[in-house]
């Protein structure tokens, strides 16, 4: 006896409709997600700064001082060069980078964090920090690091089916999708 395939054009009766409660770890995280954003939006909002801007910073911060050409600041935090730019050229305006000549291409621009960047950046691990406690409260320790090693895990095993289907490049030693600059 053959079963059928089921293909989506195939109706299925009442007792054997599909349900989607089985997916309930995409649907936390992606909820955990939204909702942390915007919080963190909400909380950053009397500093004048969104959480692009936040993520250009923090990704300038964790490259050290060196400075980092736009399309690699691009490419880490996996958006286009042009929405990168019109970030730099806000944070530019406000004072918190500042774009620099290349000491080896004259021709490239480097964007560096200003002292006043430097200044929100510790303000926003302050706030991030004593949000993270707020919203971990009644979790251990042992706990929140067992959830951090299985979100690396699932992390590290979607970049992997990405690059199966050609739409990443390799991992570095910290499961970033890049393969330039660390973050």
């Amino acid at each position: 006896m053959k079963s059928k395939k089921k293909t989506a054009d195939t109706v299925a009766t009442p007792g054997e409709r599909p349900s989607a409660q089985q997916f309930t770890f995409g649907y936390l995280v992606h909820d955990v997600s939204r909702i942390r954003r915007t919080v963190m939006d909400q909380m950053m909002r009397p500093y004048d700064i969104t959480r692009s801007q936040w993520s250009v910073l923090t990704t300038l911060s964790r490259g050290g001082n060196d400075g980092m050409m736009q399309v690699d600041l691009a490419r880490l935090m996996e958006v286009g060069k042009v929405t990168v730019g019109g970030l730099v050229d806000r944070l530019e305006e406000s004072g918190h980078v500042e774009r620099r000549a290349d000491a080896t291409d004259r021709r490239a621009k480097r964007v560096f964090i200003t002292e006043k960047g430097f200044s929100l950046i510790g303000l926003m691990v302050e706030v991030a920090s004593q949000m993270n406690q707020r919203i971990l409260s009644g979790s251990t320790a042992e706990e929140i690091a067992i959830c951090e090693k299985v979100l690396a895990r699932v992390k590290k095993n979607l970049k992997e089916v990405l690059v199966e289907q050609g739409g990443g490049v390799a991992d570095d030693a910290e499961g970033r999708l890049d393969d330039a600059t660390a973050k």
